[in-house]
């Protein structure tokens, strides 16, 4: 039986992205996250974006670099605080911010991996982040429903992987990523390393082929 060869050039994958798609991207800071396709995005100039990612990187630095180039629409997260730029563009209305606890933004990706539509949570009652949002009352407390976050393509960054597209991730640059590559249609995942079908530990591995759709050999 034919195996489907996922290995790819950045070039071809990143052709799968289209103006107004909601992009997950993983990482956490400046950490763990896939630069060659965040600056692949950027030459590709796609407009009208919808950013899923716990933050927007620095000014002019990662993820920074698309709302530089203004292909963002929609920012879905819930920390900007070290990206002033955001601020900026949101008081000035340029673009829309959407703020989750990040609990609460963390179990949405993984809720939308498993096929949760929707839970209840406790973060963010009685707070602004959880006003117009549905409440219920469990032994009595107030909680707050949450959707699932789902997207078009997520952008992934792991350690190593093989030919079938099993990934293993390095310590802390795990974060955001492997929940990130079950809730998407389309995940592109930037590598490290590529070795044959068989070599990876079973035990190591984080993120199951099933869910990767490409993969590219990264040099950052």
């Amino acid at each position: 039986m034919s195996r489907v060869n996922k290995l790819t050039t950045i070039e071809q994958a990143m052709s799968k992205i289209k103006d107004g798609d909601r992009i997950m991207v993983g990482g956490f800071g400046l950490r763990g996250c896939p630069d060659d396709l965040i600056d692949a995005l950027v030459a590709s100039n796609k407009k009208d974006l919808t950013i899923i990612s716990n933050d927007l990187g620095s000014p002019g630095i990662g993820l920074g670099k698309l709302l530089s180039n203004n292909q963002v629409k929609e920012l879905i997260g819930n920390f900007y605080n070290w990206n002033t730029d955001v601020a900026e563009a949101k008081n000035a209305g340029k673009i829309k911010v959407t703020l989750i606890p990040q609990g609460s933004f963390a179990e949405s990706i993984r809720a939308a991996g498993c096929g949760i539509p929707a839970y209840f949570t406790l973060a963010s009652a009685g707070t602004e982040l959880g006003e117009g949002k549905e409440t219920r009352e469990y032994n009595g407390k107030q909680y707050v429903l949450e959707e699932a976050i789902y997207a078009d393509v997520a952008l992934v960054k792991a350690e190593k992987a093989d030919e079938l597209g099993n990934l293993v991730y390095c310590k802390s640059a795990r974060n955001f990523n492997p929940a990130m590559a079950t809730a998407a249609k389309y995940t592109i995942a930037q590598v490290g390393e590529i070795v044959k079908a068989g070599e990876l530990d079973p035990e190591c591995i984080v993120t199951p082929h099933i869910f990767v759709k490409a993969i590219v050999k990264g040099v950052n």
